[in-house]
C-alpha cells in the first residue's frame, strides 16, 4: 500500500480509501442493470406492453428522477456541510436506492403503478449518493493526486457493473434454458441488483470516515420554496467561482454526449448496426473493460499533464468516436467505435469528479459536487432528448442524431479552453 500512501492526506488509511471505492463498485451494478442493460427494454416491452408511448414513458419518468435531482441536490448538499452530515445522507440515499430497486421485482406486465415511482425513487436515490460520496474525494486525496484516486474508484465501478451484470445474465441464461420468459427471470435480476449493491456498500459506512465539522447554527431547508431558494443561492454563488462555473457548463455539454452514449447506444447498435440481443451484451460488456482501463490509466496521466489537459484529450476522443461511429458499415467498425467509447467514458468521468474536487472550496464540497450533479443530470436529460428529436424529425436516421450528438463534445471542448485551472483552484483554496 506504499504506492497509495503517497496520494492520500494525512491521516487517510488506504483502507478507507478502498471501501470509497467500493461504493463506486456497489452502485455501478444499477446503471449498468437497471437503467442500460435490462430494465430498460423490460420497461418498454413487458410492463408497457410495446404500447407506442412505452419509450416515451420510459424516458419520462428518467427526465423526471433528474429533474428532481437537479431541484434537490444543491439544497441537500449545503445541508450536507452544514451538518456534517455526508456520510448519513449517504446511508439514506442508499437504502432508498436498495429498497427501490427491490420493489422493482414487484413491476410485471401492465404494473407501471409500481415501476414508475420505484424507478424516480431509485435514480434520485442513486443520484444523490453518487454526488455525496464523490464529496469525500478531496477530503481524501492530495491536490495532485486527484486525478488517479478519482480513476481508481472510476475504474473500480466498472468492475462492479460487470459483475452485477455477469451474474444477472447467468440467471437470464438459466431462466432461458428452463423455458422461463422475462417476467419471471427480471424480477431476480432485480433483487440480485439490489443485494450486490446493498452488501458492497458496507464497507463505505465501517471505515470512512465523516472529517467535516459542523457549523452552529445550521439548519435543513424546509418545503420545496426554501430549496429552490437554496437552488438559486447556490448558483448565485457560484458567480464568485469563474472557472468552476465554466466547468458546470462544459460538463453540460459533454455529459450531455455521454448520457447519450448510456442510455441509447443499444439503441444505434440494434437499429443502425442489426446487432443481436447476445451482441449487445458483450458490447456493455466491452465497454465496461475499457472504461475501468481508461479511468484506472488516465488517472496517472491526469494528474501528469493536468486536469484540463487530460479532459481535452478525452474529449478529442469522444468526436472521434462520434465519426468511428457514424461512418461505418461494419460490425468491426462498430466494436471499435464501442471501445473508444468506454475508454473516453472512464477518463472523461473520472476527469470530471477530479476537477470539481481542485475547484471546489474545501468547505463546501457536498453542496459544489453538488452542483456538479445538477450540471449532470441536466445533460442526462438534453442529450438523449436532442438524439430522439432527432430522429423523429428525420424518420428515424439514427446515424444523422448520433452525429449531431458530436456538436455536444465540440462545444464542451470550447468550454473548457476558458478554465484557468490555476487560477480557479487558488480562488478555492483562498474561500476555503
Amino acid at each position: 500500500m506504499r504506492w497509495m500512501r503517497g496520494a492520500l492526506n494525512e491521516g487517510v488509511r488506504p483502507r478507507e480509501v478502498f471501501a470509497w471505492s467500493l461504493y463506486d463498485f456497489a452502485n455501478s451494478g444499477y446503471t449498468t442493470v437497471v437503467l442500460t442493460a435490462v430494465f430498460n427494454a423490460y420497461f418498454v416491452g413487458v410492463v408497457a406492453g410495446n404500447a407506442s408511448w412505452a419509450t416515451l414513458a420510459w424516458t419520462a419518468t428518467l427526465s423526471l428522477s433528474y429533474l428532481i435531482v437537479m431541484v434537490a441536490m444543491p439544497g441537500l448538499g449545503a445541508w450536507a456541510d452544514a451538518r456534517a452530515a455526508k456520510k448519513r445522507l449517504l446511508a439514506l440515499s442508499t437504502a432508498g436506492c436498495v429498497a427501490a430497486t427491490a420493489a422493482l421485482a414487484w413491476a410485471g406486465p401492465g404494473g407501471l403503478w409500481i415501476a414508475v415511482p420505484a424507478i424516480i425513487v431509485s435514480n434520485v436515490c442513486y443520484s444523490i449518493g453518487e454526488s455525496v460520496v464523490a464529496a469525500f474525494l478531496p477530503e481524501l486525496a492530495r491536490p495532485e493526486a486527484l486525478g488517479r484516486v478519482s480513476g481508481w474508484g472510476w475504474s473500480f465501478g466498472y468492475f462492479g457493473g460487470m459483475l452485477t451484470l455477469g451474474l444477472s445474465l447467468a440467471v437470464v441464461i438459466s431462466a432461458q434454458a428452463r423455458g422461463q420468459g422475462a417476467a419471471e427471470f427480471v424480477p431476480l435480476t432485480m433483487l440480485l441488483t439490489a443485494g450486490v449493491f446493498a452488501l458492497a456498500s458496507l464497507p463505505v459506512f465501517a471505515l470512512l470516515r465523516e472529517r467535516a465539522q459542523p457549523r452552529p447554527g445550521a439548519a435543513r431547508p424546509q418545503g420545496i420554496g426554501a430549496v429552490l431558494r437554496r437552488l438559486a443561492a447556490s448558483l448565485r454563488e457560484a458567480r464568485a467561482f469563474p472557472d468552476f462555473r465554466m466547468l458546470l457548463l462544459c460538463g453540460v455539454f459533454y455529459q450531455a454526449g455521454i448520457a447519450v452514449v448510456i442510455t441509447l447506444a443499444a439503441v444505434y447498435a440494434e437499429q443502425v448496426m442489426r446487432f443481436s440481443q447476445s451482441q449487445i451484451m458483450m458490447l456493455v460488456f466491452l465497454v465496461n473493460i475499457a472504461a475501468a482501463a481508461g479511468a484506472f490509466a488516465f488517472g496517472f496521466v491526469q494528474d501528469r499533464i493536468g486536469h484540463r489537459a487530460a479532459l481535452g484529450a478525452t474529449l478529442a476522443g469522444w468526436i472521434a468516436m462520434v465519426l468511428i461511429a457514424y461512418a461505418t458499415r461494419s460490425a468491426a467498425g462498430f466494436w471499435v467505435a464501442a471501445t473508444l467509447a468506454g475508454l473516453c467514458m472512464g477518463s472523461s468521468q473520472s476527469a470530471g469528479r477530479a476537477m470539481t474536487g481542485a475547484l471546489a472550496p474545501s468547505a463546501r464540497l457536498a453542496e459544489f459536487f453538488a452542483l456538479w450533479t445538477f450540471a449532470t443530470r441536466l445533460a442526462s436529460i438534453v442529450g438523449p432528448l436532442t438524439y430522439g428529436a432527432v430522429t423523429w424529425i428525420t424518420a428515424g436516421n439514427h446515424r444523422l442524431a448520433i452525429l449531431v450528438t458530436g456538436v455536444f463534445f465540440l462545444a464542451g471542448l470550447a468550454v473548457l479552453a476558458r478554465i484557468d485551472m490555476r487560477r480557479g483552484e487558488a480562488l478555492g483554496r483562498a474561500t476555503a
